[in-house]
């Protein structure tokens, strides 16, 4: 039974030229689609091969796609052709070019030096008993040997289609590998920036994999509110993932710019539906949190039934993964909102404004960034930095907001802010609390040993208490409070450098200081209400 996915209109009387005679049919022809060719390499040097080649094979389609073909006349010009063109399908290799053992040697250096185990390579030889010994084929990854004359052209028709799908399907496994292999990276840590990118480029790779889908696909979702209001004029849809020329379109709206002709048929098709036509595969899914998603790729098949069961089922089960997701980062958003609301109480009962917590987990992180630390670890800051000064809700009033020096007794019981925040945080089993107890308790433990509560020195003081005993001072001499002046950056500055090894970290204080500028920078995005920045 002939293939429904090739074409070949009838080969000319004159393939006698090499190949033995051999009555040829024509195939039931399918449109030739937009999609990329199929790369054929010969490699050969009889101008006489390459010029029949071309004849026999210059009308080949197979699903949908035409053949392209490339010629190469030596063992270096065929090394030449693949480096540049990677995407090469089937190489049909000469044994015999420069030497006899040419052809051999180029298959050892694909395989061994350029490391491309995708290509299907189909040996060649006009010369009888040229054939390789078996540990080649095997070493090397032949495809298959044929010796010239035992060519028709109907038989090198079946062996390219046959190279081209074993091609096909190693891309379609590899594709496949990848887009797992991203699934599992962004399931490995939910709570990681651009985790839900991440997982939903992985579905839609593993998606367009698994049913030799093409490579132009976006996944969108909405939030529901359109849905809820009944309203789909309204419906106002996110790119989660882009692939092919989508690729690059992530966080943004789906709009006429981006996808001018697809647009409306996207929006178009109803809730649970899965279309395959005019080329491309478009579903509509709901998730339990109640927002819609649309898959949408483009195909140069149609769909067939198993097809369609398969992209529900998948579809069904990567909602729920969505879902997991978004309830991931609700709750992570929910826990920054509580921090910082607790933070800025603590802030508004100083008399200070909330914007210092948030200045001080922003710009703790940048230095940690800057620092080498990594990315957890910087988000992290974000997070527990802001409540350094916990503490101080133990603080009696008369103390916190007394606007003169305090005596000694008064400055023993404002140091206790301190452990008075690390014991409120530390019972927490959560690592963001823990963090910032850790932070509470030692944010004002000097590199020497002369900080309190604990006169911890040098590198037994935690590096999260040392990046923020840096940004916590140099925020507090910036602005006001009830018993001092806002200083001047440039005085600022300069105390952070004369306490260097005394007060601060030298390492974190070289860093600051040579960044200075990019700190400052981000600290002016946070002012106080009717802040006069110096």
């Amino acid at each position: 039974m002939a293939d429904p996915g090739v074409s070949a209109k009838a080969v000319p009387d004159d393939d006698a030229l090499l190949f033995a005679d051999e009555d040829t049919s024509t195939e039931t022809e399918t449109p030739v689609s937009q999609s990329s060719p199929w790369k054929i390499l010969v490699a050969d040097d009889d101008d006489e091969v390459h010029a029949v080649t071309q004849m026999v094979l210059r009308d080949l389609v197979f699903e949908g796609r035409p053949i392209e073909l490339i010629s190469a006349h030596s063992g270096r010009e065929t090394l030449e052709q693949l480096a540049t063109h990677p995407d090469i399908a089937v190489l049909l290799l000469d044994v015999v070019m420069e030497t006899d053992h040419s052809g051999l040697d180029v298959a050892h250096q694909i395989r061994e030096q350029l490391h491309n185990h995708m290509v299907r390579i189909i040996l060649r030889t006009g010369q009888p008993g040229q054939a390789p010994e078996r540990s080649v084929v095997i070493d090397y990854d032949i495809n298959d040997y044929k010796e010239k004359t035992e060519l028709t052209a109907q038989k090198l028709v079946t062996t390219v289609i046959a190279g081209v799908r074993s091609y096909r399907d190693l891309i379609t496994i590899e594709r496949s590998r990848r887009g797992l292999a991203q699934i599992i990276d962004a399931s490995r840590d939910l709570f990681a920036p651009q985790s839900l990118a991440r997982l939903s480029s992985g579905v839609l790779t593993q998606l367009t994999a698994l049913l030799h889908l093409g490579e132009n696909g976006l996944l969108l979702q909405d939030s529901g509110v359109a849905a809820l209001r009944g309203d789909e004029s309204h419906a106002n849809y996110e790119i989660l993932a882009g692939t092919g020329r989508f690729a690059g379109t992530e966080g943004h709206k789906l709009s006429t710019e981006l996808a001018p002709e697809e647009m409306e048929r996207m929006l178009k098709i109803g809730q649970g539906e899965v279309v395959f036509s005019r080329g491309e595969f478009i579903g509509r899914f709901k998730a339990h949190t109640g927002s819609e998603n649309i898959i949408f790729v483009q195909t140069t098949h149609p769909g067939e039934e198993m097809d369609l069961n398969l992209i529900r089922l998948f579809a069904s089960n990567i909602g729920l993964a969505f879902d997991n997701v978004h309830l991931q980062e609700e709750l992570a958003s929910t826990q920054s909102e509580l921090v910082h609301t607790l933070s800025e109480v603590v802030e508004t009962r100083s008399n200070e404004t909330g914007m210092h917590v948030v200045r001080v987990g922003a710009l703790s992180a940048l230095l940690a960034h800057l620092a080498g630390h990594d990315e957890t670890e910087c988000s992290m800051l974000i997070q527990a930095a802001p409540m350094h000064d916990l503490g101080k809700v133990g603080i009696p009033d008369s103390i916190l907001h007394k606007p003169g020096p305090l005596a000694p007794d008064e400055w023993e019981i404002m140091k206790t802010h301190t452990s008075l925040g690390y014991n409120l945080l530390h019972r927490s089993k959560r690592r963001t609390l823990q963090t910032a107890a850790i932070i509470a308790e030692q944010h004002h433990e000097w590199w020497d040993g002369g900080g309190y509560p604990n006169r911890r020195k040098g590198t037994d003081i935690h590096p999260f208490g040392r990046i923020v005993a840096v940004i916590d001072v140099f925020d507090a001499l910036s602005h006001p409070r009830c018993y001092k002046r806002a200083w001047e950056l440039d005085q600022i500055i300069e105390y952070i450098r004369a306490n260097r090894a005394r007060q601060f970290d030298p390492n974190y204080t070289d860093v600051f200081l040579d960044h200075a500028d990019q700190l400052i920078d981000l600290w002016r995005q946070y002012p106080d209400p009717g802040d006069e920045k110096p």
